[in-house]
């Protein structure tokens, strides 16, 4: 059985998490608070902290199980399959979007000569190729490639500094509490996509209790570092663009970048930052991956290299349906909007409850 260290499941977390959230965050939030949307950002985050130790405490009961598995346990049989196919196909329909916005970013920002399928299938071989590794190699490559991420986006808002326009923030609380909260509801989706990755990665996490409390600390540690992140990529949108245009800009980190100078002679580095960005979303495409894998698995018992390829199938084909960036972006949100999120906050409350109950 493979296992994965806490050192590691930290670096995971963060990195699934993390995703590619930093380039629509921006929009969204602000769409509905306005210039003090980036308030609500580290809030949103932060209400993946008790899901996550909520879900980290059923491991202490369950040790070596998935939530799929000890859904079937304390709920049933049959109830735990319904909500382990509900899982795959969430995951399933989410992870085949992810592959299409990888082909979409890169085809509008620099490649747009290229045939989108080119995309697709580059992003798909690497995805496969982790996956059948395993989540041990997968877990090596996020603590390769997440440090360079944060790198990238670091080094992309320090250099458009000097473009910032000043007063662009105020006044703080201009579009009221409301307006804030809302801006948190945007948020959370992005939280409760990471529980479900965390459902199934319980599987191989260790279960001793000093490596319990590491894994708690990783819990809150990667959501306060990912919230931090985005947060200061919204700060520095509105500050450059202002309110209005950060709500246009669907992708405005990438024009952030498309503005970049330094010392005047270099320019157009928003290649680079791509480039980096991949990794970023090859490690959430393979996140769903392996999230239906596990799913499958535990579900209906099949496992195994063709299953591999039906699912990749599966993925490319939800991707081509998609080839607009529009639509694709909107498809995203309806689902992070109304399936993820209400489908990840009440499975994981109600089988933690049902779960203190019986103990009761």
């Amino acid at each position: 059985m493979e296992r994965i260290s806490t050192h590691q499941f930290m670096i995971l977390g963060a990195a699934v998490l993390l995703g590619t959230t930093f380039l629509p965050v921006a929009a969204m939030v602000t769409g509905v608070g306005g210039r003090n949307g980036w308030m609500s950002v580290l809030p949103g985050f932060a209400v993946g902290i008790p899901y996550g130790l909520m879900v980290l405490s059923l491991i202490e009961r369950h040790p070596g199980k998935n939530l799929l598995q000890i859904s079937e346990t304390l709920f049933g049989k049959w109830i735990g399959k319904i909500v382990g196919i509900l899982y795959i196909l969430i995951m399933g329909y989410f992870g085949g979007l992810l592959l299409g916005q990888a082909g979409d970013i890169y085809q509008v920002s620099i490649m747009p000569l290229t045939p989108i399928s080119v995309f697709y299938l580059g992003g798909l071989v690497i995805v496969f190729f982790l996956v059948k590794s395993g989540i041990e190699v997968f877990a090596r490559f996020t603590e390769v490639i997440f440090p360079l991420v944060v790198i990238a986006l670091v080094v992309n808002l320090t250099l458009s500094i000097p473009r910032i326009e000043q007063g662009e923030l105020l006044p703080i609380f201009s579009e009221g509490i409301i307006a804030l909260l809302w801006g948190g509801i945007k948020v959370v989706p992005f939280v409760m996509t990471y529980m479900l990755f965390l459902a199934g990665i319980l599987a191989f996490l260790p279960t001793g209790k000093e490596e319990l409390g590491q894994l708690k600390r990783g819990i809150w540690r990667g959501f306060i570092l990912v919230g931090t992140i985005d947060m200061l990529v919204v700060i520095m949108q509105i500050l450059v663009f202002g309110p209005t245009e950060t709500v246009r800009l669907v992708y405005g980190l990438l024009v952030l970048g498309k503005m970049v100078e330094v010392s005047r002679t270099v320019a157009g580095v928003e290649s680079l930052f791509l480039g980096v960005w991949l990794g970023a979303l090859v490690i959430k495409v393979s996140a769903s991956f392996f999230a239906v894998m596990w799913g499958l698995e535990t579900v209906f018992k099949l496992k195994g290299l063709k299953w591999n390829f039906a699912v990749g199938i599966v993925f490319l084909g939800i991707a081509f349906k998609f080839t607009g960036g529009a639509n694709l972006i909107r498809e995203i949100g309806l689902v992070d909007t109304y399936l993820t999120l209400p489908f990840a906050s009440i499975w994981i409350l109600a089988l933690w409850g049902f779960s203190r109950w019986k103990m009761g």
